[in-house]
């Protein structure tokens, strides 16, 4: 590495020195470099400590120094992470991949043990667990039996690639939430390598809530599976040099608002403001009154508001975190030491950074909230919640009805064998997810509420599923020293697991007799959550209302049953004296709130359940490890499989050739997300991957989660675009993965259309909307996409991650101009596509925006491409990130 700016240095912390790349030292070169914003000084420092002439040069670190706040993001530098973290979801699909790519190492000629992590890769499985069992004190053990019986093949996996690679840990279910474990355990918040050289802890993680760590001041967001594999064999993440908002925060939460209300408050805000891309970084007078799990809840909800990331500095109550949970002290003066030396430690004297833009909340003004019915940045004020799913029904009414094949006429509703169910009855509470289930306050709140309804002698409604899935077992340590956890299972709040559950669809079925009157009736009832994410179709097939909310409210909407319900008029129900008992009888003040925390919380409870935090249960430690550098593919798997990805692939690849005579697959209107994309949730025994799984013997019990199989593209690409609730325009009025085949006017599954075209030797394209696949930073959305054969896709605008996916997978996004859509155009989607110049285009990238002209029958229009720098363009040029890399390390000496 280079030293071209001098600022190699020594730091003494106690007894041990440490080399850094000084900050300070740059900015005596390069003054303005002294108000970049705390996030733009770590990829600073991350510039200078990787220079090499190659991935990093002189001009990119000038260029970041001479960082000018308002211009369009035009200037590509290379990131290198300390770190990648992932979750089983997306990181067997990511084993999965290094394992073929050795297998396709050795078919070249190279040598597989090449394929290996060159930096830490931490895994934690946290995504398979289901809510099968709920209210019951039996429910954490079955639902942790059902998990292991249907994941062992996944899991036996997983160990064999803890052997098998080089800096690769695991840390074994039922442990936490990915995201909670790395705030709890895994952060280092400053990293230190081998060599004794110190940097700030870095990382990106294949899930969307990576950003969660921002909270810690530790620099991370949520990439592609495919991305993160690069990054773990050693290649820069190259980004845009981004534009920074700063979110000036002042005042105090008020009595009654809760870390939940702030972060909905703030992603309403700055969804309206527009923060795609950018980064978001916190400051003002209000930062010292946020506790650190609150600034966790925050940075956690980055993909829900649109940004990379939503950052805040180190400060004090950073430091006094890491000693909460058990950190060394050691490592605590390291982190001080550091962040001070370098500029990165926030105090009153800090000087003001320099922002591309700022936003102002005064916390004072936050009130009770929640977010729906289907969408997270969709803020409704507590009050206001009965007449947002009034103003919601009758759409929602129209899907049921139109779904249960129902006459489209008058009102339907009915008296449930269980007593009121009827629409707006609330049929899933779930206290679960990493953004609330990280938080003290709330946590503890929820459990206050139920004491306080125990003491009343109220009672959750007994048609709803009530569970509680703690973000980490520290969790259920507090609850049980405060005595709220044995409150909270008097309401039927019993532990159902340490994972995401109901948050990412896996709540389990409803009892059979709610089901059944949900479907017969075409009832529209709701789902309660302490989640982020409520996208339609996601929660539970049956349940199209769904509202984020605190902890507490969740307890509140149990007890109410509903969630059409007046808080200011009507009661919680009525109490063991014959009162009516409402909700401010049973709210918890901050007072009671905080004297729990102070008594209950202790750092014992940390090096307690971290340990020994990779042993595992006894269930962990049973699993029999397969041996081998190179994993042995069993072909009668449906679970695990060699993905076809490097089927035929030289040593160079091909030239780029431009698109003709294609056909659509599908039209797609706004806000696709990756959960209309990607495989999701149940698989239904009719749609294709059910009759796949039937075909090699699977009972349509042991389907599991689509979540489950993603090591698997069988599977997986026969559920891209499978999603119950998808709109092709290609047949409207209906809902589900289905679309036309175009030459003869069928109707199918999109999969099965696929295989036609395929044979027919026909290239794909999608058209989309705004917002093409925001969500979940889920790499199977691009894979997916990839193996039905799809070679572009034209939307009016992209979320961040699926857009780099797709360029990653070898399919090109185009953008249509600003005045332009799909409608505008006159576009049926039954047009052949041609689109020409290709290879010219890509020649172009890094110069300014490239317009290729698209012609779609006897239309013609310019549209954007969106390969946005010219390491995407190596990436498609190969084929995808993958083959890319493949090829580089076959060439490594």
């Amino acid at each position: 590495m280079l030293n071209s700016f001098h600022t190699r240095a020594t730091l003494a912390v106690g007894q041990k020195s440490y080399t850094i790349f000084s900050l300070h030292a740059f900015e005596k070169q390069f003054p303005a470099a002294k108000n970049l914003p705390f996030s733009l000084k770590v990829l600073l420092e991350n510039l200078l400590r990787r220079e090499n002439n190659l991935s990093v040069q002189t001009k990119d670190i000038k260029a970041l120094a001479n960082w000018n706040a308002k211009a369009e993001p035009d200037v590509e530098i290379a990131f290198t992470p300390a770190r990648v973290l992932m979750q089983d979801f997306t990181g067997v699909p990511c084993v999965v991949d290094l394992a073929a790519m050795r297998d396709a190492m050795k078919s070249l000629g190279g040598d597989p043990a090449k394929i290996n992590p060159l930096v830490p890769v931490e895994l934690v499985i946290d995504h398979s667990v289901q809510v099968d069992e709920a209210g019951t004190p039996m429910s954490f053990q079955q639902n942790t039996k059902l998990e292991y019986e249907r994941n062992q093949e996944r899991y036996t996996f997983l160990r064999w690639g803890q052997t098998a690679f080089n800096n690769f840990q695991v840390v074994p279910p039922e442990t936490g939430i990915v995201h909670q474990v790395n705030c709890e355990f895994l952060a280092r918040v400053v990293f230190v390598d081998e060599a004794g050289t110190a940097y700030p802890d870095t990382l990106v993680g294949t899930d969307s809530h990576t950003t969660m760590v921002n909270g810690l001041g530790v620099l991370g967001w949520g990439v592609g599976g495919i991305e993160a594999e690069a990054a773990m064999l050693g290649q820069p993440v190259t980004m845009l040099i981004p534009q920074v908002v700063g979110f000036k925060l002042i005042g105090k939460l008020k009595e009654g608002a809760t870390a939940t209300d702030l972060v909905l408050t703030v992603t309403q805000m700055l969804r309206k403001k527009g923060v795609v891309g950018k980064f978001v970084e916190f400051f003002g007078p209000g930062l010292p009154q946020l506790s650190l799990a609150d600034r966790l809840t925050i940075a956690n909800m980055a993909p829900e508001y649109g940004a990379t990331c939503g950052i805040f500095p180190v400060d004090a109550e950073t430091i006094k975190y890491l000693h909460q949970t058990g950190r060394s002290d050691e490592q605590l003066a390291l982190v001080e030491a550091y962040a001070k030396e370098q500029g990165l430690f926030h105090d009153a004297n800090t000087p003001a950074a320099t922002y591309t833009d700022t936003m102002e909340l005064d916390l004072s003004t936050v009130v009770p909230s929640l977010a729906g019915p289907a969408r997270p940045q969709d803020r409704v004020a507590l009050t206001d919640v009965k007449q947002n799913f009034g103003d919601n029904l009758p759409k929602l009414k129209d899907a049921a009805k139109r779904a249960a094949g129902l006459p489209m006429v008058g009102a339907v509703s009915h008296e449930s064998s269980h007593g009121q169910l009827h629409d707006g009855s609330v049929v899933i509470a779930a206290i679960t997810s990493c953004t609330n289930t990280s938080n003290p306050s709330v946590m503890i709140a929820a459990g206050i509420v139920a004491q306080k309804a125990n003491a009343k002698g109220l009672a959750t409604k007994p048609w709803v599923k009530t569970s509680l899935a703690p973000g980490s077992k520290v969790v259920t340590e507090y609850l049980t020293n405060s005595g709220l956890l044995p409150e909270l299972e008097k309401q039927r709040f019993h532990v159902v697991g340490y994972g995401c559950t109901t948050c990412i669809g896996n709540s389990g079925p409803l009892s059979e007799s709610i089901s059944k009157e949900i479907t017969s009736n075409a009832l529209v009832v709701s789902a309660v959550l302490s989640g982020n994410r409520n996208f339609e179709g996601r929660v539970h097939a049956e349940v199209r209302a769904n509202y984020l909310a605190s902890p507490p409210l969740v307890v509140a909407y149990a007890l109410a049953g509903k969630v059409d319900i007046d808080w200011e008029k009507d009661s919680l129900g009525t109490g063991a004296d014959g009162k009516e008992v409402y909700l401010k009888d049973v709210w918890p003040t901050q007072k009671e709130v905080q004297d729990v925390i102070d008594t209950a919380i202790t750092q014992e409870s940390y090096k307690k359940t971290y340990a020994s935090v990779y042993d595992g249960d006894e269930n962990w430690r049973a699993l029999s490890i397969p041996t081998g550098d190179r994993y042995a593919w069993v072909p009668t798997s449906t679970y695990i499989a060699n993905p076809p990805y490097f089927v035929g692939m030289g040593t160079e690849p091909s030239a780029v050739q431009d698109i003709v005579g294609a056909r659509c697959l599908a039209v797609l209107g706004d806000s696709i997300t990756t959960d209309h994309i990607s495989p999701a949730g149940n698989i239904k025994k009719d749609s294709p991957a059910g009759r796949y799984l039937i075909s090699h013997g699977v009972e349509p019990k042991d389907f599991n989660q689509y979540g489950a199989r993603r090591g698997h593209h069988d599977v997986m690409m026969r559920g891209t675009f499978a999603n119950i609730r998808l709109k092709n325009q290609l047949v409207p009025g209906v809902e589900g993965g289905v679309t036309r085949f175009l030459p003869t006017g069928e109707q199918m599954s999109i999969f099965d259309a696929s295989m036609k075209y395929q044979q027919a030797g026909t290239p794909l394209v999608i058209l989309g909307g705004k917002e093409y696949g925001s969500g979940s930073s889920r790499d199977w959305a691009a894979k997916g996409t990839n193996l039905l054969g799809v070679k572009a896709v034209i939307a009016e605008s992209y979320e961040r991650i699926h857009r780099s996916n797709l360029v990653g997978m070898g399919v090109l996004p185009f953008q249509f101009k600003p005045n332009d859509s799909v409608t505008s155009l006159g576009l049926t989607g039954e047009e052949v596509i041609e689109i020409h110049g290709i290879p010219d285009a890509l020649k172009k990238v890094g110069t300014g925006k490239v317009f290729v002209t698209i012609k779609a029958g006897d239309k013609t229009f310019d549209a954007l491409l969106r390969v946005d720098t010219p390491q995407e363009v190596l990436y498609y040029q190969h084929g995808g990130i993958l083959p890319y890399v493949l090829r580089q390390l076959l060439l490594a000496k």
